[in-house]
């Protein structure tokens, strides 16, 4: 149970930057879209995209070194075992 508990910790913490800043773009995007009262659909895509791919270029290093760090507490797991 710990170890799950590690796991979904680990993964909201890698995924959380994206998510909000998607949601945070969203949420900017469709108040914008309700003033103005343009209604279209693929509006929201392309800032999305690029917000998705900033956050990668500022938070990637960071993910990754999350993750290589839990992978490597699992493995020390696996081989006391």
């Amino acid at each position: 149970m710990h170890l799950l508990a590690q796991t979904l910790l680990t993964a909201a913490k890698v995924s959380a930057p994206i998510l909000v800043a998607t949601l945070l773009v969203g949420v900017v995007i469709s108040i914008v879209q309700v003033v103005t009262q343009i209604q279209e659909m693929t509006l929201t895509f392309i800032p999305k995209l690029v917000v998705v791919v900033a956050m990668f270029v500022m938070t990637g290093a960071w993910m990754m070194a999350v993750v290589v760090e839990f992978t490597q507490h699992l493995f020390g797991l696996v081989a006391g075992m």
